[in-house]
């Protein structure tokens, strides 16, 4: 694979946009799941907290800080993903 400009292709000539653009919804749905986790911050009682979702959606748990929710993602191997 390489990278260039902003595209990045495949080593046979195909943009990984096409590669994505043709997954299959249940394919999008586990695309990932072994190296990110997704961080988003809610609302519990008035306060923000950050929620951390496995790759396919699957709620793990919810913290107090964004730090500690990344630390503990990187400690399991994974690659966090903040989304809003």
């Amino acid at each position: 694979m390489a990278i260039m400009g902003l595209m990045i292709m495949t080593d046979n000539g195909v943009s990984a946009r096409e590669i994505l653009k043709n997954l299959s919804a249940r394919d999008f749905l586990s695309f990932g799941v072994q190296q990110i986790a997704y961080v988003r911050p809610v609302r519990v009682d008035e306060k923000t907290a950050w929620s951390v979702h496995a790759a396919d959606g699957t709620p793990l748990t919810v913290l107090d800080s964004l730090d500690i929710a990344e630390a503990l993602i990187r400690h399991n191997e994974l690659e966090p993903v903040t989304v809003q």
